[in-house]
């Protein structure tokens, strides 16, 4: 099954847009655990493979290589530095550049960086990332997923 570069960009859309929505939701008093819940599901591939995930703001429980330690860093409950990254809210999430796109038959290695814009505020986070995703039954999901936050200069 290989994978097309215009099915990474739009992986790399629904994912972004799948970030927010989550944040939208816990806003809007609905039901964000569900809406974390059918993302991971939709984006990370732990139920059809190993999941290699450093999420971007953590420090002491680095690595989240389960659903549930991930749903957690998403929205906050299992570790005393998840904050719930997703419920920032943010309000737009933009890729810095082309990212970078590697093919490898069923699987892409991606590289690149994300600016993430929060509600009410002029101050934005940049984060770089490394993603391999493979295609499971026509669907691309995340089998590593790495990202550190960029000091931004202010020159």
């Amino acid at each position: 099954m290989k994978i097309k570069k215009n099915e990474v960009k739009k992986f790399l859309s629904s994912w972004t847009n799948g970030v927010i929505e989550i944040g939208r939701a816990h806003e809007e008093n609905r039901d964000f655990k569900g809406v974390a819940i059918d993302f991971l599901n939709q984006h990370y591939a732990f139920e059809e493979d190993d999941v290699m995930f450093k999420p971007t703001f953590t420090s002491i429980k680095l690595f989240r290589n389960d659903f549930e330690q991930a749903l957690s860093y998403f929205i906050g409950g299992s570790f005393d530095e998840d904050r719930g990254f997703a419920l920032k809210p943010w309000v737009k999430i933009e890729l810095d550049q082309e990212p970078n796109i590697r093919l490898i038959y069923d699987c892409a290695n991606v590289m690149g960086s994300l600016s993430f814009y929060p509600l009410n505020s002029q101050d934005y986070s940049k984060v770089v990332f490394t993603f391999i995703l493979k295609k499971f039954s026509d669907n691309l999901k995340l089998i590593l997923h790495h990202s550190s936050p960029v000091p931004i200069s202010k020159l």
